[in-house]
């Protein structure tokens, strides 16, 4: 029990680190869209898109550990 409570605890700040990253990637894209080349937009929405489906899959992972420790 104690091990998930600190798996969840390492999630929650992967978590908001990811969310931090992608919140400024898309920042950036915004700002910058009009005025960078091609391969730069196109690595910025590949990097938004990746860290959006990391960021889901900490979500998935965070409510199947507090599953885990409901059942316990």
């Amino acid at each position: 029990m104690e091990g998930i409570k600190e798996e969840l605890g390492w999630l929650k700040l992967v978590f908001g680190v990811l969310v931090a990253i992608d919140v400024s990637l898309v920042g950036w894209l915004a700002e910058k869209h009009a005025s960078v080349d091609r391969w730069s937009l196109i690595a910025g929405v590949v990097a938004t898109a990746v860290l959006t489906g990391a960021i889901v899959r900490v979500v998935v992972t965070v409510y199947k550990r507090i599953r885990e420790l409901e059942e316990l």
